[in-house]
């Protein structure tokens, strides 16, 4: 019998549940559901926030790989309103020698947006502001690829009460192929003395 199938007890506001209902018999650890003292403020994917002086040239993060599906095409071209053929119709791209939809290059660069990753949430107290962004588009992506897309730190410009933050954004194919390059510039506050 494996842990969720076994009886849980719990206390739970000083009421003690021997039984629950659901498949989640998880046992309920009293003080995180305590929420007399719940804060808002608290409430954060990050609760530790950094400021420019704790980033460092080399850091890394990795946002999540997606493979572009035919979903993925027809979000990008609801919220794009490009109708390009090569992007929505498969037999148009096989007539012109391509093996499948050929995903824009600005759906390939919205996988690089720091908010499907930590980076936002880490700098929820100090980020002033998305300065730039660039990029390259370096090789084809397809549909039905699947693209890893990551972040690197690679410059950091300190000034007086603020530093702009550069991170180098990529994106790999499955193949290991390097289909985009680009930066983006973030201007973050220094530490609060």
């Amino acid at each position: 019998m494996s842990d969720w199938d076994k009886p849980a007890t719990a206390e739970l506001n000083g009421l003690s549940h021997s039984s629950r209902r659901g498949s989640d018999r998880r046992l309920i650890d009293k003080e995180s559901f305590d929420m007399t003292d719940f804060d808002p403020a608290r409430h954060r994917m990050i609760p530790t926030q950094r400021w420019f002086e704790d980033f460092v040239v080399g850091e890394r993060f990795v946002l999540p790989s997606r493979t572009q599906t035919s979903a993925v095409f027809a979000a990008f071209q609801t919220a794009s309103g490009d109708t390009h053929p090569v992007h929505y119709d498969v037999e148009y791209c096989r007539s012109r020698g391509m093996p499948h939809l050929l995903a824009h290059g600005f759906q390939t660069l919205i996988h690089t947006a720091p908010g499907a990753g930590l980076f936002p949430f880490m700098v929820e107290d100090s980020l002033v502001g998305f300065l730039e962004q660039s990029s390259r588009f370096l090789k084809p992506v397809f549909a039905d690829d699947t693209i890893y897309p990551a972040l690197e730190v690679t410059e950091l410009a300190p000034g007086r009460s603020t530093g702009v933050v550069t991170l180098k954004s990529t994106v790999f194919n499955q193949r290991k192929e390097l289909v985009l390059e680009g930066i983006q510039k973030f201007l973050i506050r220094r530490r609060p003395l």
